[in-house]
């Protein structure tokens, strides 16, 4: 062949798929920004209108993963390719597609249902996974949480709709509950008196339901008391902390001991008079 003719076949060729490729790009650049302007804007417009913040943000992902899915398809039809050609194609690599993506499918799958289910929302305090932490958004395959000591964790849907979820801040209250013991020396009505008059003092606990001095049982080296009460969910680790240390400074006044673990040792006395006559 002539040189000049593959010089000048090479060159037609470079000019019209360069062109194309370039184009490519530049379109999908732009097919990027439009989705994140799109993102946006419906971000901003459902948060002006106090829409609920779980769906607000799925829609607003959710319609850009949409334009670029349609620019990605619209571009392969650039280079001559028929997206319906695709189906096939999907079809015949369906079934190890799925077996590959299985994991992933599975995390699309639970996200979905936790959107539909709600068994949390954005900003609700969550207990799952073994992990703790603030839900900050709900995508489609993961779910992002902020942890009380300010990290951030990516979770996967397939692990927390699977597991048992507790749902910390789901009511306006919340139960705070302390254990503590007291010495077998000291009178339970009088030390029943004592609880009870300190947990009506303690700042941030609701009078309904009422406080309550629950006697939980005769242990091995003390009498085993619980202080339970309630306040609202946000106060719950102050009047915690407060709750321990009122209990323990009116155990104090009252001269009540709170005992130390115990352990009594019997020796046989014909073995100590034997180990005494050596």
């Amino acid at each position: 062949m002539d040189l000049t003719k593959i010089t000048e076949t090479l060159t037609e060729l470079g000019t019209t798929w360069g062109l194309k490729v370039l184009g490519v790009l530049i379109a999908l650049f732009a097919a990027k920004l439009v989705a994140s302007w799109t993102r946006r804007g419906i971000r901003s417009t459902l948060e002006k209108r106090n829409f609920d913040a779980t769906l607000t943000r799925f829609f607003s992902n959710a319609a850009r993963y949409a334009i670029l899915t349609g620019a990605v398809i619209g571009c392969l039809g650039v280079f001559g390719i028929e997206t319906a050609s695709f189906a096939a194609l999907i079809a015949a690599g369906g079934l190890a597609v799925g077996l590959a993506l299985q994991g992933t499918l599975a995390n699309f799958s639970s996200g979905v249902m936790l959107i539909i289910f709600r068994p949390f929302s954005v900003g609700d305090v969550i207990k799952v996974a073994g992990l703790v932490g603030t839900v900050e958004e709900i995508e489609l395959f993961t779910t992002e949480l902020t942890t009380p000591d300010n990290r951030r964790m990516i979770v996967p849907n397939g692990e927390i709709f699977g597991a048992a979820i507790e749902n910390v801040t789901f009511y306006e209250t919340r139960r705070v509950d302390v254990p503590v013991g007291t010495d077998y020396g000291a009178d339970v009505d009088e030390t029943r008196k004592v609880l009870e008059a300190m947990a009506l003092k303690i700042p941030g606990v609701l009078e309904e339901p009422a406080p309550q001095i629950f006697l939980a049982g005769l242990g091995g080296s003390s009498v085993d008391w619980q202080v339970r009460v309630w306040c609202k969910t946000s106060d719950y680790w102050d009047v915690f902390q407060t709750c321990i240390r009122d209990t323990k400074a009116a155990l104090d006044a009252a001269h009540i001991g709170i005992p130390y673990p115990q352990t009594d040792v019997h020796l046989d006395a014909d073995v100590v008079a034997a180990l005494t006559k050596k």
